[in-house]
């Protein structure tokens, strides 16, 4: 559905202008689909994305420096959303052999076992193969990376 019926809009001014209002509708609208996703698993999109760069440093840990600089949403507390995976046993912190001062965190068997089960690359991807053909897919790729130069 074009955006002007989407969002009951007469026009834009320019099409700089209503891109800028499509990205921004879109990524609300990519968000609410993945968040319904992760409601099912009890965890935040936040959370989701500690997990997965968790995942990633494995078999070494991380530290809340290095999750912030990964993370998608760069305003997000690092700090608070390691707090609540170590309450839900997802993750684990330690003290640094090297810098006493430094924690390392590291997912849990269990933080592993929750990404495994939650589908949410196929969701994405299905949503995704169902709007655009793959050509279209990189087509977009590149043009976002392009608009943030």
């Amino acid at each position: 559905m074009e955006l002007e019926k989407e969002i009951f809009s007469k026009g834009f001014d320019s099409f700089y202008n209503k891109a800028i209002v499509n990205i921004l509708y879109t990524h609300g609208w990519l968000s609410n689909h993945l968040k319904s996703e992760l409601d099912k698993s009890n965890i935040t999109p936040q959370q989701y994305n500690v997990l997965r760069i968790l995942r990633g440093q494995l078999p070494n840990p991380a530290t809340i420096n290095l999750l912030k600089e990964r993370m998608l949403d760069k305003m997000s507390d690092a700090s608070r959303i390691v707090d609540r995976l170590v309450q839900k046993e997802l993750v684990k912190r330690s003290i640094n052999k090297k810098d006493r001062r430094a924690v390392d965190i590291i997912i849990t068997d269990k933080g592993l076992k929750l990404l495994e089960s939650i589908p949410m690359e196929a969701h994405v991807i299905n949503i995704l193969k169902n709007n655009l053909s793959e050509e279209e897919a990189k087509q977009l790729s590149d043009l976002l990376d392009k608009f943030r130069g």
